[in-house]
């Protein structure tokens, strides 16, 4: 089998932290999250990745090279403009060729990985295998709706009104004929191939689709708030370690991973929680949830439930920075009115002066 990432994406529900930087490279528990969907694909015993991408390829390429770290093969493929999913399928046929493969939306993050449900597939009969979950607002995604034998009736993108909470999460594996199905597909209102109409399309002509039902946990980080749950449910995941420095005036609990070259002084850190390397928390406390990635300074000040990107500075904050996404070089510093309270997403390079 191969592997497919999907990497195209402009991350508009991401802004401000998205205007200079692809969505799918920003670290969730400090590892970028098109990482650890490699990582997932690798785990499952693919080796051969193509990854489709798009105005934020440059930046890409660069993160992730060949491949190289993970031991895969990466091969890129450009897509000129996000024309839907079901397009990025056709504009990788060369890549994939006759192969079967899974489809892995490279800004998703999974409990458990797919590692059981590609040898499922790769033990089966199936034309294509697509990944359901429960969620709150189906109305927001691809909508899949299952009959008495559990076989899949009608899926539909986005619907208004949601005859099923049944979601699609991004993750789908497929055989060589999902390739006719994408040629006879036309684009939706809102003018993209969606691959529900292709899966749709196998379904209606008597294909074997099989609908898995995940049970776990699974975030689609397209926004801030899905970003910080995310980072949450992947840090109460890691198995924690040190390999920084912890003076004796510090706490820190068994539930705290500080990475390579990152200090500790004078502060308390309550897990599950992410120090990343070259950091220093000085004088400050550390809350629970929290992932604070590498060259970041942390001084006099206190952060919990957040999540704060590299190289960046927080220093003599007098009231805690509770539920924030900060993003790359940001200076954060106190102002000398008061402040009353602090709730930020804050894009790379901010510079921001707390009143």
């Amino acid at each position: 089998m191969k592997g497919l990432i999907l990497s195209g994406g402009k991350g508009t529900r991401l802004y401000p932290l998205t205007f200079t930087s692809a969505k799918q490279l920003i670290p969730v528990a400090n590892k970028p999250v098109l990482f650890r969907v490699i990582e997932a694909i690798r785990d499952a015993g693919i080796n051969d990745i193509g990854i489709v991408v798009g105005d934020t390829a440059e930046e890409i390429k660069n993160a992730v090279g060949r491949g190289g770290r993970w031991d895969v093969n990466i091969t890129y493929i450009p897509q000129e403009s996000p024309l839907g999913l079901a397009h990025a399928v056709k504009i990788s046929r060369d890549f994939l060729g006759d192969d079967r493969f899974v489809m892995f939306l490279g800004d998703n993050v999974i409990e458990g990985g797919i590692s059981p449900l590609i040898a499922q597939f790769a033990d089966s009969d199936y034309t294509a295998q697509i990944v359901l979950t429960r969620v709150a607002h189906p109305e927001q995604y691809g909508v899949a709706v299952l009959g008495n034998d559990n076989e899949i009736v009608n899926l539909i993108e986005k619907p208004k009104d949601p005859p099923s909470n049944l979601a699609l999460v991004g993750i789908y594996m497929f055989d060589h004929h999902v390739f006719e199905a994408v040629e006879k597909i036309t684009p939706s209102w809102r003018g993209e191939l969606e691959i529900t109409d292709a899966i749709q399309w196998l379904v209606d002509h008597q294909y074997n689709v099989f609908p898995y039902v995940h049970r776990g946990w699974w975030i689609d980080t397209g926004r801030p708030g899905d970003m910080l749950e995310a980072n949450s449910l992947v840090l109460e995941e890691l198995t924690p370690h040190n390999d920084g420095y912890v003076d004796r005036d510090s706490q820190v609990d068994g539930r705290v991973t500080i990475e390579k070259g990152a200090e500790i002084i004078n502060s308390v850190i309550r897990g599950p929680a992410i120090i990343g390397e070259q950091t220093r928390i000085v004088n400050s406390y550390v809350g629970p949830f929290t992932s604070i990635y590498h060259h970041v300074l942390v001084e006099n000040s206190e952060i919990e439930n957040s999540m704060v990107l590299g190289h960046s500075k927080i220093s003599d904050i007098p009231h805690r920075i509770e539920g924030s996404l900060i993003g790359r070089r940001v200076v954060l510093t106190r102002s000398p009115v008061k402040p009353k309270a602090y709730k930020l997403t804050l894009g790379d390079y901010s510079q921001v002066g707390v009143l």
